[in-house]
């Protein structure tokens, strides 16, 4: 990717995010559709909007030049992807599960990986009209109300709009434990149970889809400790916005961050803190 389309890469990510977040509506707010579920290899569910969405963004970034590694692309093999200094790091629809259940804690997420780290990150969240977006040189933001950008918006006119992360939060909030709605692991609550040693008062509030990195991003949530599988189209957008609020993504096993188009795409345990 050259400087001036590496400029302009998280523009085009939020508006991506923004159309397929739209794309993903009407689905999910239509009362006649089934979703149209069907059950991929391990049996995790996908939906016509999981589809819907991986089209509209592979079609709204194919013009950067820059390959896309979507959960619902086609996956090039390594011996391909390892030459490949930048790509986009895509998952359409993050928490399926989430989406089917109706209850709105589903985002899409956009990374673009560069050298193996995540250099800029959106997460839209369709149902609350909620958009987090961060890159190294801006930082990371919180917009709310958002559900497209005018022809003549640009990245400025949302800033105008945004909050910095992180947000303020009230100095008497107990010590706060975000965990998976999802997958609620023996290793996880095991992390919890040696946090309420060590602090006064402990919190755990659940959550689904990559929202949970968001939480503590934005300050709402001190560590989100991750026992469980993921995927690199799981934790990438997260990551560079965490990173860009000043928090750190890094191995459970070793002091040593997340790191991006492995030859196993599946994500060691972390925590977000």
């Amino acid at each position: 990717m050259e400087q001036n389309q590496l400029k302009s890469a998280l523009g085009m990510a939020i508006r991506a995010a923004l159309a397929a977040g739209r794309d993903i509506m009407e689905i999910y707010t239509d009362p006649a559709q089934d979703f149209g579920i069907e059950r991929k290899a391990d049996n995790s569910p996908l939906t016509l909007a999981d589809k819907a969405a991986h089209r509209r963004i592979a079609e709204m970034l194919q013009d950067t030049g820059v390959p896309i590694l979507s959960e619902e692309g086609a996956h090039a093999a390594y011996e391909v992807r390892r030459n490949w200094v930048a790509l986009w790091v895509v998952d359409p629809l993050d928490g399926t599960k989430e989406f089917v259940r109706r209850n709105g804690e589903f985002t899409v997420n956009i990374a673009l990986v560069i050298d193996r780290h995540p250099h800029l990150g959106v997460i839209y969240v369709p149902v609350r009209q909620e958009l987090y977006f961060a890159d190294p040189l801006l930082g990371a933001w919180k917009l709310t109300g958002i559900t497209q950008m005018g022809e003549d918006e640009r990245l400025p006119d949302l800033l105008r709009r945004a909050r910095r992360l992180p947000l303020p939060q009230p100095e008497s909030r107990p010590y706060t434990i975000v965990a998976s709605r999802s997958h609620l692991s023996l290793e996880t609550e095991a992390f919890i149970a040696e946090a309420g040693k060590k602090h006064s008062a402990v919190e755990t509030i659940t959550s689904g889809s990559s929202l949970k990195i968001c939480l503590v991003a934005e300050g709402a949530a001190d560590v989100y400790p991750r026992y469980a599988p993921t995927m690199e189209w799981d934790t990438a957008a997260g990551h560079a916005i965490a990173a860009c609020a000043g928090r750190q993504v890094y191995r459970a096993d070793a002091d040593e961050p997340l790191i991006y188009n492995k030859e196993d795409l599946h994500n060691p345990w972390f925590v977000v803190r």
